[in-house]
């Protein structure tokens, strides 16, 4: 049967309600208590905290993420973990006054739009059947019809300003419960969805005055998309923004006229270099994304940058940022993990803000 505890949150002194079924996590964010978290599947360690009184039930984190003896310490990853008696835990609560904390609260929305956009590439837009408040960056839990307890999260590539209409580009993983058995196979126009959110910390630091390099691999163009329309667009940062987009080729790269047309309209504020990596094409620059960065900057101190993509480029990103003297309070980045990062381990550096 399913029981309510009672959770404090140090330093905070905030108490909240959770579920014997609920992450702490999740009830904390419902509550409108910002934790630190990335992943929420228990694969980032993002969410690592110490639990001070209480017995928690672990569920599925990694061992990769939460090692045994942590447990053992008391360590639990919050956004798996949820309570078996009454808690006090303590957090790393590094809260950005300067960022709007948004609860978390379910949704249900309709399919309106299904379109292939670049190879194994899907834009997916949802009409919800009410407005949703988020910062731009943040990302969705949609549940997996047919899956009871599946969830997969996918980032918004929309602007605050549409908050009816959230737009997501999903990428197909062979074999995978959502993309290949729902996204890329029985999802239609028209189809019911249930999600939650919003979810994340990577997200566009509208009070920091310095230049902007955004460099995105795949689908981590979604969150970045968001920060950069929501900057020019509704004006919402007038530092000057520059967007290193990296494929294998054309085929894999996408929306490339969008920018084009942004970089045309906003010329004094955003630049767009799109990079091909196993393929030579007018207009593009050749080479791996960060060998380009590298290539055409001396050094970029004095910037701010944004990351979002598969973990080996953003691992490549940041050895190349900060070789360009930029220090860790001046990078944000997200890392975009599948199931299968779980079983190998993908634990993200603690020196890097999300």
């Amino acid at each position: 049967m399913t029981q309510t505890y009672r959770v404090t949150i140090e330093p905070l002194g905030k108490e909240i309600d959770c579920r014997s079924d609920q992450s702490v996590l999740d009830a904390c964010l419902r509550a409108g208590v910002w934790l630190p978290h990335s992943c929420t599947h228990g694969t980032c360690a993002t969410c690592k905290a110490e639990v001070l009184d209480g017995e928690v039930e672990h569920g599925d984190a990694s061992p990769f993420a939460l090692m045994e003896f942590e447990k053992n310490e008391g360590k639990a990853l919050l956004c798996v973990a949820c309570p078996r008696s009454d808690l006090t835990i303590e957090a790393d609560v590094d809260v950005d006054d300067d960022v709007p904390v948004h609860p978390v609260e379910d949704f249900t929305g309709t399919v309106v739009v299904l379109q292939d956009i670049a190879t194994d590439i899907r834009r997916v837009v949802v009409e919800l059947d009410r407005d949703l408040a988020f910062n731009a960056g943040q990302y969705m839990r949609f549940e997996v019809p047919g899956a009871p307890g599946i969830d997969r999260t996918y980032s918004m590539a929309n602007v605050p300003t549409e908050p009816r209409h959230l737009e997501f580009h999903i990428r197909r993983t062979p074999g995978g419960i959502c993309t290949d058995g729902w996204v890329f196979g029985a999802l239609q126009l028209g189809d019911p969805v249930r999600l939650s959110g919003p979810f994340g910390r990577f997200v566009l630091r509208t009070t920091r005055p310095e230049p902007a390099v955004l460099i995105a691999g795949g689908t981590g163009l979604a969150p970045i998309m968001s920060m950069i329309r929501h900057a020019l667009e509704n004006e919402a940062s007038d530092n000057h923004l520059t967007l290193y987009q990296g494929a294998r080729s054309r085929d894999f790269l996408y929306d490339v006229e969008v920018f084009r047309r942004l970089a045309a309209q906003y010329p004094e504020r955003f630049s767009y270099r799109p990079c091909l990596s196993e393929e030579s094409a007018d207009g593009f620059a050749s080479g791996l994304v960060t060998d380009v960065l590298a290539e055409e900057h001396a050094t970029l101190q004095g910037r701010v940058a944004y990351v979002c993509g598969p973990p080996p480029m953003v691992d490549a990103a940041l050895r190349v940022l900060m070789a360009k003297r930029l220090f860790p309070r001046d990078i944000y980045r997200e890392d975009f993990f599948d199931a299968g990062d779980k079983a190998s381990g993908g634990v993200k550096s603690p020196l890097i803000k999300r």
